[in-house]
């Protein structure tokens, strides 16, 4: 009996295999040429044959002289080239030094980059092994704040808004003389720009998206401004906790479709690394989880604290250790405002009027004071029907502005002509991939 089991236990000794990823034994079925590892899920491919001979200086000892094992015990290995201790701040290839030479298979080496003055603005590019950003955008300038606005009026179709190209400029004016952006380092998309890379299309929207994400460092402040059209669709993919995706619709969405929330939080909010901060404000219908980041403000508890909700999903939608800091017009069921409540004159976006005026008024000390300026104004402000369009449908994928309508009622979202009340009904939102304390400084 017992040299049975020795013999049974030398079998299955034998058809033990080790996963290369969690380095778990697995034991294969008899002539199985595969396993799947019962830890990760690897697949590991089961070794048939006799075993390969060690490798010099490795493997176990020699025990016995039967032929094939047991050989005479090899020479030591040749000794290897020292290596220099490692240095975590020396610089890496790309990055302030020359990259090393390539194979002559490769393209042939470039010279080595000129050495820049000591005045010479800072660019990431200049040393950088990642490629340079497509043509006309620019690249990160001093100071190391990064911007991306985008308007889009849909000027000649039956969908035109009226306010988003003055949201995108007085966006961009907001952030050079508040905020101290550099122009060099803010992207703007519209209609208008003669340079037809810097049309909000749905390519160039994506391209400039990813431009916006590219080559960060800790330290790094990033802003994303949207004013157009919003929709929703229906969520086929089971992340959203009422079925509809809310999207964004380039210039071209009746061609090449809408921009849905999944693609925007894979473009935007993955690659943000630790240290880098993003504040986006989005001024659209159905725009409140439209970044789909897993945390929204959901108001004050009994004691005044933040209350945040977090919205759990089976695919991840936070950064990659970073911070992103969304402020939307509406929640997803509203609809956000094309108006001229505020200038009489010039339309305007709603939600983007209430943030610059917050900050220009001063009253954006915190978050929560922030928010509350945005909501206490948007509430309080003299509008009609006559007045103010939706920033929302449009046709496509996305709900229709009669749809919209009819979901809140006939113009339930103004509160007038006839009605002395005030304000609009939309209710400007906050997103974050991270909980934090309201009462935090806002600084951009």
């Amino acid at each position: 009996t017992r040299e049975k089991e020795k013999e049974r236990d030398h079998r299955m000794a034998a058809n033990i295999v080790q996963c290369p990823i969690c380095h778990c034994l697995v034991s294969p079925p008899p002539g199985a040429p595969i396993v799947q590892c019962g830890n990760c899920r690897n697949p590991v491919r089961v070794m048939t044959g006799p075993p390969p001979p060690s490798a010099p200086g490795y493997g176990a000892p020699s025990f016995g002289s039967a032929p094939g094992y047991g050989a005479p015990s090899l020479p030591p290995p040749p000794p290897q080239p020292q290596q220099p201790p490692y240095n975590p701040y020396a610089a890496a290839p790309g990055y302030g030094v020359p990259p090393p030479p390539q194979p002559a298979s490769f393209a042939p080496p470039r010279p080595p980059p000129p050495a820049a003055a000591a005045s010479a603005p800072y660019n990431p590019y200049a040393a950088s092994s990642l490629p340079p950003p497509p043509p006309s955008m620019p690249a990160f300038a001093t100071g190391r704040r990064k911007a991306l606005i985008i308007g889009i009026t849909y000027k000649g179709t039956s969908a035109e808004l009226k306010g988003c190209l003055t949201d995108a400029r007085c966006m961009k004016y907001m952030l050079e003389k508040r905020f101290n952006f550099d122009p060099r380092s803010i992207l703007m998309l519209t209609e208008e720009d003669p340079d037809r890379t810097r049309h909000p299309t749905r390519h160039n929207i994506i391209e400039a998206m990813k431009w916006l994400v590219t080559d960060l460092r800790p330290g790094d402040s990033l802003f994303f401004h949207y004013s157009g059209h919003g929709g929703q669709q229906r969520d086929r993919d089971g992340d959203e906790i009422d079925g509809m995706d809310e999207t964004i619709m380039p210039l071209d969405y009746r061609r090449a479709g809408e921009i849905v929330d999944d693609e925007i939080n894979s473009l935007l909010v993955n690659p943000i690394p630790p240290g880098v901060r993003m504040h986006a404000v989005v001024d659209a219908c159905h725009s409140g989880t439209v970044l789909d980041l897993p945390y929204k403000w959901g108001g004050r508890d009994f004691s005044g604290r933040a209350q945040w909700q977090h919205h759990p999903s089976r695919i991840y939608k936070g950064t990659a250790g970073g911070q992103v800091i969304c402020f939307s017009g509406c929640d997803d069921d509203q609809t956000s405002a094309d108006t001229t409540a505020f200038s009489k004159t010039t339309s305007n976006g709603a939600a983007t009027y209430a943030f610059i005026q917050a900050v220009e008024a001063g009253r954006a000390g915190t978050y929560r004071q922030l928010m509350e300026s945005m909501r206490d104004l948007l509430k309080s402000a003299p509008v009609s029907s006559l007045s103010s369009s939706l920033l929302g449908g449009g046709g496509g994928g996305g709900s229709s502005m009669l749809t919209s309508l009819l979901m809140q009622g006939a113009f339930a979202m103004f509160r007038g002509p006839g009605d002395k009340s005030r304000g609009f009904s939309q209710i400007p939102q906050l997103t974050a991939a991270n909980a934090f304390d309201l009462n935090d400084r806002f600084v951009v």
